[in-house]
């Protein structure tokens, strides 16, 4: 029962899950300073997450947005967000649970972080390919004709390291 209690990674992925609705937030009152710009990864099938059916049939599980220089009504919420992209050169409305994000970047500071969240059981099973964060060229912007999303065939995975290799060997 202690254990469920003393949660420590999840107690520190909701602290960042704070630092993300932060950034977000100082970013809807004061605009993005210089050259920094957010990456958002997240999980479309999740719920507090709304987006127009065309973008859930091209993203089923998960898609990245861009926020640098075309966004609009960018509104932080206790749980989510809202902001207005263009896709195509067509606004639309998206709505983004804290929850539902995956990765969250601001490359302009080489800062990053991963979140994980569970595919949710009660959405609908669709076929489709995940979306990665795009990287320097392919990261355009929001009214990319892509819609600043990347499709990956294959999701990428992490390592795990031993930290004895780091270690100082007894002589």
């Amino acid at each position: 029962m202690a254990g469920k209690l003393l949660d420590y990674n999840q107690m520190v992925e909701n602290a960042l899950r704070g630092a993300v609705r932060e950034a977000i937030k100082r970013a809807s009152e004061f605009g993005l300073p210089g050259n920094h710009h957010f990456y958002i990864t997240f999980r479309t099938d999740q719920p507090g997450v709304e987006l127009p059916d065309y973008l859930h049939e091209r993203y089923p599980e998960e898609m990245t947005i861009v926020l640098q220089h075309q966004y609009w009504g960018l509104e932080p919420g206790e749980d989510a967000f809202q902001v207005t992209l263009s896709f195509n050169k067509v606004p639309e409305r998206l709505v983004i649970a804290y929850n539902a994000i995956t990765a969250f970047a601001d490359p302009s500071v080489q800062f990053g972080l991963q979140f994980r969240v569970a595919p949710n059981a009660d959405a609908p099973q669709r076929s489709g390919m995940m979306t990665t964060l795009p990287t320097g060229e392919a990261a355009a912007g929001a009214d990319a004709p892509d819609g600043a999303a990347e499709e990956s065939a294959e999701p990428k995975t992490g390592e795990v390291v031993a930290l004895d290799a780091f270690r100082k060997k007894k002589t």
